[in-house]
């Protein structure tokens, strides 16, 4: 049987980092999910999983019609990877300059080839960082992933005040948007009005004037809920 460490390809390392992501809230990830996420077609998705699942040791457990789920070292190689792109990310905003909209498909391609050394001495650069530009947590050097329990903006009410923590979308286009309304990780925000009928969110960062979102949006922003 093949062994992943000698087939452990860039094509190989994007099922698993999106097999992660799609099975996150505990549930398997779906092949026609997995499709459309990577742009391939269910057939061939489908092909893939099977073959990492006759791995040595196995990196998914697939069941025909009820989804693909990682093994323990299917978990730990998505996790590394997970660990080069988001440090890579933050090395690329605070070393070379980049903005947050700029970073994603930088850090795609170099996420495969950087070895370890080099993943351990971005990391010491950097002061160990817990995020990445975009608020998403870094797995740690032991390839453990921390908590996140923050809140999406769309569960805050009128007069409740926020500390954005994580925007949640890898669109350029979408990460300006935000950045021009003021909608970054660390910005303090404060709801001014929420409409029941149709979910809109009415609110004010710092000096940017008020602004209504709709579950587009608020979906996609995580918040710290703080008083005062």
């Amino acid at each position: 049987m093949p062994n992943f460490r000698d087939f452990l390809t860039p094509t190989i390392q994007d099922y698993l980092k999106q097999i992660y992501a799609l099975s996150e809230n505990g549930q398997p990830a779906s092949t026609n999910a997995l499709a459309e996420t990577l742009g391939i077609a269910p057939a061939s998705v489908t092909g893939m999983v099977q073959k990492l699942a006759t791995f040595d040791p196995p990196l998914v457990d697939y069941h025909k019609h009820h989804g693909v789920t990682l093994t323990p070292t299917g978990r730990r190689a998505a996790l590394e990877v997970i660990r080069h792109h988001r440090l890579l990310e933050t090395w690329l905003v605070h070393a070379l300059g980049y903005t947050w909209d700029e970073v994603h498909e930088e850090a795609c391609r170099l996420e495969h080839v950087i070895s370890e050394k080099f993943e351990a001495r971005i990391a010491a650069a950097l002061g160990n960082p817990h995020r990445d530009p975009h608020g998403d947590p870094i797995p740690d050097a032991e390839l453990v992933m921390p908590g996140d329990e923050f809140y999406p903006l769309s569960s805050l009410r009128a007069g409740q005040q926020a500390l954005i923590r994580r925007v949640d979308d890898e669109s350029p286009q979408f990460l300006r948007h935000m950045s021009e309304l003021g909608l970054v990780p660390g910005a303090q925000l404060f709801v001014i009005d929420y409409s029941p009928f149709d979910n809109n969110i009415t609110l004010k960062v710092a000096t940017h004037e008020p602004v209504t979102l709709g579950v587009a949006v608020t979906f996609k922003i995580f918040v710290e809920k703080i008083s005062g």
